[in-house]
């Protein structure tokens, strides 16, 4: 693997970070729509669902991020005969041929969101993978910090502006430390395991996300937005 996070020529910056995390979701949660367009997927970065920070990618800063991924091998594009575009999709089976579903979707939701905790990334993968349990969570937490070709993520522990431990990825270096405002959702944390969310709570989560799927395909299709 080339992918050493103490190997400054493969670190990821934000921009492909982004880019990267969401070829991965979106291969999880909607495979018939992946390999996706650079339409498709200059929405999947801009998504005000799942995402932290929120951004406002243009086509220019999504196709220099793509440029470097696929010099590196992370993405590859595809020309398929009689398509009008080309499509994209990423090569992580062969940067981590190991990595179970488990732990793609935890990073995977680390590229889209930041350090998180347990119990939020337990929340947050569910439409990649579900887990048991946040020990389980925690289980795979430990094989991506533990890797036999160098760890993926960090503990980031109490202190400094969080109240409970949290996790980052490693793909864009090490983390000593991050700004306060990086943990904002850890600052209003009573506990080390969030609350389960109330089934209302639930139910409007799981719609602004199939609202948002629904905003992805007609993109993909071509298909006005309604009142256009």
């Amino acid at each position: 693997m080339d992918t050493d996070p103490s190997d400054s020529t493969s670190l990821l910056d934000f921009d492909q970070t982004r880019v990267l995390g969401c070829l991965l979701e979106k291969e999880m949660t909607v495979p018939d729509t992946y390999p996706l367009t650079l339409n498709s997927l200059i929405t999947a970065c801009n998504q005000s669902t799942n995402r932290d920070p929120i951004t406002d990618f243009d086509e220019t800063t999504v196709l220099h991020a793509l440029e470097h991924l696929r010099m590196r091998q992370w993405v590859f594009m595809l020309s398929q005969a009689g398509a009008r575009v080309p499509k994209y999709r990423h090569n992580c089976e062969a940067k981590w041929p190991d990595l179970e579903r488990p732990e793609r979707a935890l990073l995977c939701v680390m590229m889209l969101r930041g350090a998180q905790t347990p119990g939020e990334l337990r929340l947050r993968t569910e439409r990649m993978h579900t887990f048991a349990d946040v020990e389980s969570v925690e289980a795979a937490l430990e094989r991506l910090m533990h890797r036999h070709d160098g760890p993926l993520v960090k503990c980031l522990p109490a202190g400094g502006g969080r109240r409970v431990a949290t996790y980052q990825h490693l793909l864009s270096g090490e983390v000593a430390d991050l700004p306060a405002a990086s943990f904002r959702a850890e600052r209003h944390a009573e506990m080390i395991v969030p609350p389960e969310p109330s089934w209302k709570d639930e139910v409007e989560r799981q719609l602004a996300e199939l609202r948002q799927e629904i905003r992805d395909l007609k993109s993909q299709l071509g298909i006005a937005e309604d009142g256009a």
